[in-house]
């Protein structure tokens, strides 16, 4: 049986990438000239969070440039607290009765829940993402990449960036080659160093927390395919004793024996950087960098992951039905996804850090193999190797898990 749902997930897959990768042109033109044509003396309208000066800044100056000079197109970057701002100005605008190009956001910087509620009020133009020319350096048969938080993206957003999950550790008190590479061998090193590790308790909050447990179903049941898809009950409710009595067994050899869990990111940061326990959480490609920089690590830190199950997630931009300036939204979306600009991101110096949002592996000219490598190579000592990384990367799941287990867990692990 569970062949059975491998094959059919893996079908589904397949028959989804094979039908996005021949889409057409994004609707209303006929061809990528028509769409540079249409965008040039233009100005594009994007909504995204404004909270790091370091973003803003790399918008503004590796994408707003480059749109001026090579495309006459007038970037127009609009900081929000949260996208959900942008969400329900779009939600009202089809109230007031907002339609053709009459809206006023062009682009969001969006994922998760944020999209999905676009996507189910029918809001979204599209589908786009495949006419863009540089969706072929997209993995979109990766379901990290065509499922948004479990849910099928279907070309209504294009990628721009993600994070994965993995874990840091402090090379001046332990050694990269005796660090845990699963749950079977992490539970082994928890025995034998008690009291040096915790994890960040799974609610509000907490979201690593969650994934952090999240990855436990998928060791423990065989593998992450059969958990790609709609919410499946029976496989949740046959997996989570098992989960919750993986981790009770643990509890003896917690930090504090258990009794209590870091709530955040910055908890169990600064337990890690006091010396408390051993083991922390990073979800950055740069691994420890940023919070060694940031002073909220040990600056000896560094990174490591399981060799399977590290899930991550992918931002992307989604333009509103009722987008203003359709072609500049795709010519910006393409932009996004060149290579040698997809390598300025990840590179440390200019401040952004974010994943990649595309394959490196599918691209192919020197250029952008030579900017990708320079990228790498920069990411330092405090990162983990990429290639492990990307061998290790499995998709989120579907939404419901979410609640599901950190409710179960506190249920059936903080309060037995």
């Amino acid at each position: 049986m569970k062949i059975k749902l491998k094959f059919l997930t893996l079908t589904f897959i397949s028959l989804f990438f094979s039908k996005l990768v021949f889409a057409e042109t994004a609707p209303g033109f006929n061809s990528w000239d028509d769409v540079v044509k249409a965008a040039d003396g233009g100005q594009v309208n994007v909504y995204m969070w404004g909270g790091s000066d370091a973003i803003n800044g790399f918008v503004d100056d590796f994408y707003g440039v480059p749109l001026k000079e090579k495309y006459n197109i007038t970037l127009n970057r609009v900081p929000l607290k949260g996208t959900v701002d942008a969400v329900n100005q779009v939600l009202s605008e089809k109230e007031a009765g907002v339609t053709g190009d009459n809206g006023n956001i062009d682009l969001i910087w969006i994922n998760g829940e944020n999209f999905w509620t676009l996507k189910q009020a029918n809001l979204l133009y599209g589908p786009f993402a495949a006419g863009l020319p540089n969706s072929e350096f997209v993995a979109w048969d990766n379901p990290a990449v065509n499922l948004d938080f479990g849910r099928p993206v279907e070309g209504m957003e294009s990628p721009w960036s993600s994070a994965q999950f993995h874990f840091m550790y402090d090379s001046a008190r332990n050694n990269y080659d005796d660090m845990p590479r699963s749950y079977a061998e992490l539970s082994n090193w928890i025995a034998e160093n008690p009291g040096r590790f915790t994890y960040i308790r799974p609610g509000k909050g907490g979201f690593v927390g969650t994934r952090f447990v999240k990855q436990i179903f998928f060791e423990l049941s065989g593998g992450h395919a059969q958990w790609v898809g709609p919410f499946n009950q029976e496989l949740y409710d046959k997996w989570a004793p098992e989960v919750w009595k993986l981790l009770n067994s643990w509890e003896k050899d917690l930090w504090r024996s258990g009794e209590t869990y870091p709530k955040d990111n910055a908890e169990m940061h600064s337990l890690f950087a006091n010396g408390e326990v051993d083991l922390d959480f990073t979800q950055s490609p740069r691994g420890a960098g940023p919070t060694n920089t940031a002073g909220t690590t040990p600056p000896t830190s560094r990174a490591f992951a399981f060799y399977e199950n590290m899930i991550g997630d992918f931002n992307y931009w989604a333009i509103p039905y009722n987008a203003p300036n359709k072609a500049a939204a795709l010519v910006y979306a393409n932009l996004v996804l060149e290579p040698e600009l997809q390598a300025a991101q990840v590179q440390p110096a200019n401040g952004f850090c974010c994943g990649w949002g595309i394959s490196t592996a599918k691209v192919t000219d020197a250029a952008g193999k030579a900017a990708i490598a320079e990228a790498q190579n920069n990411l330092g000592d405090a990162a983990e190797d990429q290639d492990i990384l990307a061998k290790a990367l499995v998709s989120d799941i579907a939404a419901e898990y979410q609640d599901l287990i950190e409710a179960d867990w506190e249920a059936n692990v903080l309060l037995k």
